[in-house]
């Protein structure tokens, strides 16, 4: 079967004059791309789904009251789960870069939504593509925010763009839809449509039900006496964590290299969540020593006073064990690597916590112990 032609590209304007379309713009990750973006000149528009309340305080500090000259973030209403809407706000941009951040991306959730999610997380995906082909928009450049959760439990570590799938919730098997159908229309249509496939980012934005901001948010309350016990699920699940910022520049050099591909966004290391939550408490001063096992584990502090215990409810259907990211293939070909390290990662979160709630983070305590078991 003979491959449709490229199609023809409309002249490719400067960062400073390109109009860009996010979904997920109130999330994290579009918070952060939507500042680097209006730092560079471009013209942004933001796809925001209704809900029971507005939830814009990522980008509260962006805002620009439409009535002003020169407003460049422009916030329209739309939902990856209503095609029509996704179609009017394409037509009515015309964008030159889209970034597809909008999901449903707690993954526990997924298994009580697996619909929804597979919903707005999968099928979101294709309806911005074929918008896109349907408005003759072939030449926008399309970014689909892919998940670490594709390689779930493959079982080999570290994973690569060559690393088979073997998604372990509804959530990444609908990232794996939304995966697999932007790599089709670049090979069936000629779009320039890329994949990112990014490990855990982190940063003071991240959601407060996500694990690292649960843990991060909760060392900041016990140390000034606002919360007795932190609960929490695997200990032993380890992630590949990044910083956010770092992550979007990954996406945006995705999006603006020669040619379309897909690529995976790591810092090639991997720690677990019971060496985020040691981390995290002793930042404030308050290192823990571990005793029990399973479900009985739980991290106490030098008074004897228990922080930290497991609570099964946080447990997985099936877990994940370990993502361990290989992106050797971006920093060779996009220049891209981390600036961030595990450790300061955990003290940019808690000293952002600490300030928020009123206080300043004390110098580092000494490296937590474990006790034997």
């Amino acid at each position: 079967m003979k491959r449709p032609p490229p199609p023809s590209r409309r002249p490719w304007p400067a960062p400073n004059g390109r109009r860009i379309l996010l979904t997920g713009v109130t999330g994290q990750d579009g918070s952060y791309l939507a500042e680097r973006l209006l730092a560079e000149g471009c013209e942004v528009w933001g796809m925001v789904r209704r809900s029971s309340s507005f939830n814009t305080q990522r980008i509260d500090h962006l805002y620009q009251d439409p009535h002003e000259t020169d407003v460049r973030l422009r916030l329209v209403n739309g939902d990856l789960g209503d095609g029509s809407s996704v179609n009017r706000i394409l037509k009515r941009v015309r964008p030159h870069e889209v970034y597809n951040l909008g999901a449903q991306s707690h993954v526990k959730t997924s298994f009580d939504i697996p619909e929804y999610t597979a919903d707005i997380t999968g099928l979101g995906a294709v309806r911005v593509l074929e918008a896109l082909r349907d408005l003759g928009l072939d030449d926008t450049r399309f970014y689909q925010a892919s998940s670490s959760e594709l390689y779930g439990g493959i079982g080999r570590s570290p994973q690569n763009e060559r690393t088979p799938f073997h998604p372990r919730s509804p959530y990444a098997a609908a990232k794996a839809y939304a995966f697999h159908i932007t790599r089709n229309y670049r090979e069936a249509w000629g779009m320039f449509a890329t994949n990112g496939i990014l490990f855990n980012h982190e940063s003071p934005r991240r959601g407060e039900t996500f694990v690292t901001r649960k843990i991060t948010r909760a060392a900041a309350r016990i140390a000034r006496g606002m919360q007795k016990t932190l609960y929490l699920g695997n200990l032993e699940a380890r992630r590949d964590w990044g910083y956010a910022p770092d992550y979007v520049d990954a996406m945006v050099r995705i999006l603006r290299a020669k040619k379309a591909d897909d690529y995976v966004v790591a810092t090639g290391e991997t720690h677990s969540v019971r060496e985020f939550c040691a981390a995290a408490f002793a930042r404030v001063g308050l290192p823990l020593e571990w005793s029990g096992k399973g479900l009985k584990e739980r991290g106490v502090d030098a008074r004897g006073r228990v922080l930290v215990q497991i609570d099964e409810r946080y447990f997985r259907p099936s877990e994940v064990e370990l993502l361990l990211g290989d992106a050797s293939r971006a920093r060779r070909e996009l220049g891209w690597k981390p600036t961030v390290t595990f450790r300061q990662l955990v003290e940019i979160m808690v000293d952002a916590d600490v300030e928020a709630i009123g206080g300043t983070a004390p110098p580092a305590a000494p490296a937590p112990r474990r006790r034997a078991r």
